[in-house]
């Protein structure tokens, strides 16, 4: 008998890319590595040359707050230009010469033949950033402006480089798939994109001010002054705060590959349900500043989310079982 020809449909739908050798894909790793490395590079040092507009970028949270410490009210700020002299405590129970005024400008004036300096109020527009703000970062040694550069650089670098990372990972994954597994692989990975973007949005606009204004809140409770911040801390609890807020908006995309591969299931996964209350909250007191407001604000969207995925899961068992009973007919 001839040979029959393999259906090209099946072989478009279940075979994967060309066939190479152990040799090959080693060479083909290399290269995705090199790209990898160079374009991470590239993306660090451009926002290592960046780190004025990134250090806006990352204080933007702490402005949007609007926090007032209690002793702000009683207290006085002397600027020279955009530099500040110092902040001097002054009695609320006496009248003050600078009325309302909590930032006073050092300007020269003309008094008659003489040229003296003297004190106006500053226009908040005038402010420096980090002023007003009730919380001032600070950095405390030599060494500490590098070191903030270089630590916001490498998150930077990372998430402006996450985009070509994927794409030359993606060149040599995607080859060897199916071609249902490219189909769901390329959905997965556009959803998952989208999701972790929401999720670093609504914590950078939202829940990352309300975070900051409680922390603050909740060291005057205790007795302590929080009118100065180490900006490398700051730096540091931002980017991780926001990178794991992405993370959990991941979790729908992880739990429906579950169910696509049958690990899960819809009965599963409505069963897990009040197990998956307390792990949003525990996930809302580890991520976050360990408050109740910002552990809810960070636990109603993960659970939302959750019973999202669950009702997925539904629709996909129910119209499995509608094309099993039409195949069975």
């Amino acid at each position: 008998m001839p040979a029959t020809e393999p259906d090209e449909d099946y072989s478009h739908e279940h075979e994967g890319g060309p066939t190479k050798s152990f040799l090959e894909h080693l060479e083909d790793l290399r290269w995705v590595l090199m790209k990898c490395a160079a374009t991470v590079a590239i993306t660090f040092m451009a926002c290592l040359l960046g780190s004025p507009t990134l250090v806006k970028v990352m204080t933007h949270p702490l402005k949007k707050a609007n926090i007032h410490n209690a002793n702000s009210s009683s207290a006085i700020t002397f600027l020279v230009g955009t530099n500040r002299i110092g902040t001097f405590l002054i009695d609320t129970n006496q009248p003050s010469l600078f009325g309302t005024n909590r930032f006073m400008e050092m300007v020269p004036m003309q008094i008659g033949t003489n040229l003296v300096f003297g004190m106006k109020p500053a226009a908040d527009q005038e402010l420096p950033p980090t002023v007003g703000q009730g919380v001032n970062l600070v950095n405390l040694g030599p060494a500490s402006a590098f070191m903030l550069a270089f630590q916001m650089a490498i998150y930077g670098g990372i998430a402006l480089a996450s985009p070509f990372l994927f794409y030359f990972i993606g060149q040599f994954v995607f080859p060897a798939l199916k071609m249902n597994e490219k189909k769901y692989s390329y959905l997965g990975l556009g959803v998952g994109i989208l999701l972790f973007i929401t999720g670093v949005c609504f914590c950078y606009f939202l829940l990352m001010p309300v975070a900051l204004k409680a922390a603050v809140q909740y060291s005057e409770w205790m007795g302590f002054q929080a009118e100065t911040w180490r900006a490398e801390e700051y730096v540091g609890f931002v980017s991780k705060f926001l990178l794991g807020m992405g993370l959990g908006f991941e979790m729908p995309v992880v739990l429906l590959v579950l169910v696509k591969i049958g690990i899960l299931d819809y009965a599963k996964l409505a069963g897990f349900r009040r197990y998956m209350i307390v792990i949003n909250l525990i996930l809302g007191a580890v991520l976050t500043t360990p408050e109740v407001i910002t552990q809810i604000l960070m636990a109603v969207p993960l659970q939302i989310l959750y019973e999202i995925t669950i009702w997925i899961a539904w629709y996909w068992e129910r119209k499995e079982k509608k094309k099993s009973d039409v195949i069975s007919i």
